[in-house]
């Protein structure tokens, strides 16, 4: 807990009970009677105590948070990170997107669809998106929401298909945010953080014992934060959440775990910045058969002011998350555990935004609006209101049953699980949001309002349900001191149900009126089964050599509880699901006695069924794509040194689509959104009277963008490295004072970029923050 930091190393109350009851021996056995003359001499000898205890490494896990991985991370045969609050902390990442910036190659590199622009923890990993494979201690927690990680212990990262430890998902893994729990000792820390953007935000964690004996604790997070953004004018950051844990029975074999999380954002999204300028970037109207009308003027205008808001003020992102967890622990005996967990949460999005595509009719440059010579007379067209009203909901249960034992020679460790999970999601459209007027396109300006804002239902809208039993089971067998075979196997049978609504046109539907409500009903059903399997062996005690291989599927609407009738959509109930197998071979290895791990994994994975479309008869579809992701990644984490702590990652993927057409703007065969080569590092060091100097360094390789047919816009986001600082003092045992820099060398870069590459999110700039945390 982060507020016991300064005292590590202090006894327990356990413990201190422990040192009194031996302080006593002496006095015991003087009065007892006819004790030997020998236990008297030994009795009055002086008592060495010893109190027992060692400092936490605070960037190295040992393991992970789920009950699936019963091996400590060396003896984990997957490529799996852990970012402990630690190095959070240190950093001051708020947010799960920023906190993942600690694991190489992951991020929020898609900025969205033509106008739409993606809100929250749009997660790429491994050339695929990864945003609806994001978890909750274990449950799923679906909405395109951005997390905030207040309450949070550590974030696992697995890597590799996660279908035998999930369920469906991304080919490419899944992130579990593990939360912050009620503990057997009492703490109070509280925060308060200042910074560049107008940034103000503080967080209290405070836990009590209310009764040792019975092994009862109650731990409370608070968050509250009113910012806005370095790099963005306008666009704000406000929200608050509190988020209290009861637990009962921590001492005992059967445990008991009450959790309530609740977030509340009122934000101003972020619709990003045209491209113009950008290198890449060229006229629009090149392909203009006339010669008049291309503009060529367009192709070196320059940027735009990074900081820049497109949007409107009335433009919000609110959001409403709700999570009710029940956790219950018993322990038959040391070698047979039950765990059952039960929740139940919704969060409920409401967005609008003003947003806009730089086509070329959508560029206001010639006479009589504007002058070409003179671009701060130059016009942009906002064309699109980008609108969502939805709410997700999810109910399950999970039983995990864990057990060791040994057959002959054999020994064993097997988790069982069972899970019955009911999600669903329901999106409303609207009408009446306003006629957009023009904005200056070197000076946007955010006070003009759009006119005759009345938003009503529009009789559009969806409703997906997604209900899905699950059984599993792992085993991990050791043969001997050396050598691990592990298996798993995980069968999901989901039901999806779907319901949406459109309003007719008079292209599409001539014989109706235009605007007619056109409900469709659709269903999917099916049972996924996946796999693993994995060799390990250890040539040291402190080190593993593995290889695994393990699949994952994710059916039609599996990521967004929306199936879809159109041939060319893989949402369409007729189509396969998508199915992926990774094969890797990694090795693990502690050092200086187990304080630093270093990790090194080579992999290869496939995604098969694709949509492609027939190259002769454009109206037929067919699962013939296949795509395919190789790479190596290398990471260390842990303690180098007494007071020398480190956490960097490398890695290095060739990706291609092996089956169908290129799906990147340049034509280059590779996958979008996905660097080549991506580094990440953290360090920090305490000197010898108490300052603590960090920092750390990131390269995010070329991003390739889709491709839509957009005409002149940038067709990748450039490479870039960026370093941050940070320095903290204790200016006693409860008072700690961190300065972070962010961006030391004010580089530009492009945070994320849009499908057809008319917007982009500029990155961060040269920014600092201040936080004081007090710990009683």
């Amino acid at each position: 807990m982060a507020h016991i930091k300064s005292r590590r190393l202090a006894p327990t109350r356990l413990q201190m009970s422990t040192v009194l009851a031996t302080l006593m021996l002496p006095v015991v056995a003087q009065a007892g009677d006819g004790a030997p003359a020998a236990d008297e001499a030994a009795a009055a000898r002086p008592i060495e105590v010893v109190v027992g205890g060692s400092k936490v490494n605070e960037f190295k896990a040992d393991r992970a948070g789920s009950l699936k991985y019963t091996e400590k991370l060396v003896d984990t045969p997957q490529t799996l990170t852990v970012i402990k609050r630690e190095l959070i902390e240190q950093q001051g990442a708020q947010t799960l997107t920023e906190a993942l910036r600690n694991t190489p190659g992951v991020g929020a590199f898609f900025l969205g669809e033509n106008g739409n622009t993606n809100t929250g923890d749009a997660i790429f990993m491994r050339g695929f998106d990864s945003s609806g494979s994001i978890y909750v201690d274990g449950v799923r927690d679906i909405g395109s929401i951005s997390r905030d990680v207040f309450n949070v212990e550590q974030i696992d990262v697995l890597k590799g298909p996660a279908g035998t430890d999930s369920g469906r998902g991304s080919p490419t893994g899944s992130i579990n945010m593990n939360s912050k729990q009620a503990q057997m000792q009492d703490g109070l820390s509280t925060s308060v953080k200042a910074g560049s953007g107008k940034q103000k935000r503080a967080t209290a964690d405070i836990n009590r014992v209310l009764n040792a004996e019975s092994g009862t604790a109650f731990r409370l997070n608070v968050m509250a934060q009113d910012s806005g953004n370095a790099a963005r004018d306008v666009v704000e950051n406000k929200r608050w959440g509190v988020a209290p844990t009861l637990a009962f029975g921590l001492n005992g074999p059967t445990r008991l775990h009450l959790s309530y999380l609740h977030v509340k954002q009122n934000n101003i999204p972020d619709g990003g910045v045209p491209t113009i300028g950008l290198p890449g970037y060229t006229s629009p109207d090149s392909t203009n058969k006339d010669p008049a009308k291309r503009r060529p003027y367009l192709t070196n205008a320059p940027m735009v002011d990074p900081q820049g808001f497109y949007g409107v003020l009335t433009d919000h992102d609110d959001v409403t998350a709700d999570m009710a967890t029940v956790r219950i622990e018993h322990d038959f005996s040391p070698t047979l555990k039950l765990q059952n967990t039960a929740r139940y949460g919704k969060t409920k999005q409401d967005y609008l935004l003003t947003a806009f595509m730089g086509s070329a009719a959508n560029l206001v440059t010639e006479p009589p609006l504007a002058n070409p010579a003179d671009p701060d007379t130059w016009r942009m067209k906002r064309t699109n209101r980008t609108v969502k009203d939805q709410e997700n909901t999810v109910m399950t249960n999970q039983t995990v049953l864990t057990s060791e034992f040994a057959t002959g020679e054999l020994r064993h460790t097997m988790v069982a699980g069972l899970e019955f999970i009911s999600e669903k999601q329901t999106s409303v459209g609207y009408v009446g949001l306003g006629t957009l007027t023009e904005t200056s396109l070197y000076h946007p300006n955010p006070a003009v309002l759009p006119s005759d804002l009345r938003p009503v239902r529009s009789g559009v809208g969806s409703r997906g349900t997604t209900d899905t039993q699950a059984l599993y089971v792992f085993d991990t067998v050791k043969i001997g001191e050396r050598w691990m075979v592990h298996g798993g196997v995980r069968a999901d049978h989901y039901n999806t149900d779907f319901f949406g609504t459109t309003l007719s046109t008079a292209t599409a539907q001539p014989q109706l009126p235009v605007g007619t409500v056109m409900p469709t009903t659709l269903k999917a059903n099916d049972t996924l089964v996946n796999g693993k399997l994995s060799v390990l062996y250890k040539p040291t005690p402190d080190s593993s050599v593995y290889a695994t291989v393990a699949t994952s599927q994710q059916p039609p609407g599996g990521s967004n509880f929306s199936l879809s009738a159109s041939a060319n959509s893989a949402s369409n109930p007729n189509y396969d699901p998508q199915k992926t197998t990774t094969k890797e071979i990694g090795t693990k290895w502690e050092f200086f006695k187990q304080k630093l791990a270093l990790n090194a994994a080579i992999y290869d994975t496939t995604v098969r069924n694709e949509i492609e479309q027939d190259t002769t008869d454009t109206s037929v579809y067919y699962q013939t794509g296949k795509k395919s992701v190789k790479g190596i990644e290398i990471s260390v984490t842990g303690e180098l040194a007494r007071n020398w702590l480190v956490s960097a990652g490398y890695t290095h993927m060739k990706t291609e689509v092996e089956s169908g057409k290129v799906i990147t703007a340049s034509g280059v065969n590779q996958l979008s959104y996905t660097p080549k080569d991506a580094f990440t590092s953290w360090t920090s060091y305490t000197l010898p009277f108490g300052l603590k100097i960090g920092g750390g360094a990131r390269y995010q390789g070329k991003l390739m963008r889709g491709t839509d047919g957009a005409v002149g816009t940038p067709a990748y986001a450039e490479s870039y490295w960026v370093a941050d600082a940070m320095a903290e003092y204790a200016i006693n045992k409860n008072i700690d004072l961190r300065l972070n820099v962010y961006n030391l060398t004010d580089k530009e870069y492009v945070a994320a970029i849009n499908k057809s590459g008319y917007r982009y999110t500029p990155g961060q700039p040269r920014s600092a923050s201040v936080t004081a945390t007090f710990r009683f």
